[in-house]
Parts: structure tokens; sequence; C-alpha cells
């Protein structure tokens, strides 16, 4: 259900601005939509876990917000980063 050290590594090697880049929010809307879709999946199992989807709402809201931040400072930011995530909108 969570998001293993390695595969997080991973994520924030490829979507890093530059060296050592953790927490631009390119790097962290990546992480969370990482983290939206496993949790997505084990909905899919567990259909009555209200607990967690509660979680998974305040995820999709974080990530909608980092969103609207980088399209409001650099829309060809926005545009590169949801083609690369593959997010509609």
């Amino acid at each position: 259900m969570s998001i293993t050290a390695e595969r997080k590594q991973e994520l924030i090697k490829e979507f890093a601005t530059k060296e050592g880049d953790t927490g631009s929010p390119e790097v962290q809307v990546a992480v969370l939509s990482e983290r939206i879709s496993n949790l997505t999946e084990h909905f899919k199992i567990h259909g009555k876990d209200n607990h967690s989807r509660r979680g998974l709402l305040k995820m999709v809201s974080q990530r909608r917000r980092l969103l609207d931040y980088v399209n409001a400072n650099d829309p060809a930011r926005y545009q590169d980063l949801i083609k690369r995530l593959g997010l509609r909108r």
C-alpha cells in the first residue's frame, strides 16, 4: 500500500530539477501520484476501508494544490509535468 524507498528514490531522480532536489513541486507531485495509484489499487480489494479513503482524498487535494501552483508560476512546466505523469487536465 505504501511506496518503497527504492521506488521513491527512482521518482526523485527522474523528476528532480537539479542534483539533490527532493522538495520541488515536480518531485512532490510524482511521489503523491505514486502513492495515490497504490491506494486506488488497494481500494479495488478493500472497498470499505474508509480511513484510508480519507487519506487518499487528502493526497489528491494536496497534489491538485501543487499542480495549481506550478501552473500559476510556469504553465509550460505544468504541461510537461502532467504529460510525463499521464495525468489528465
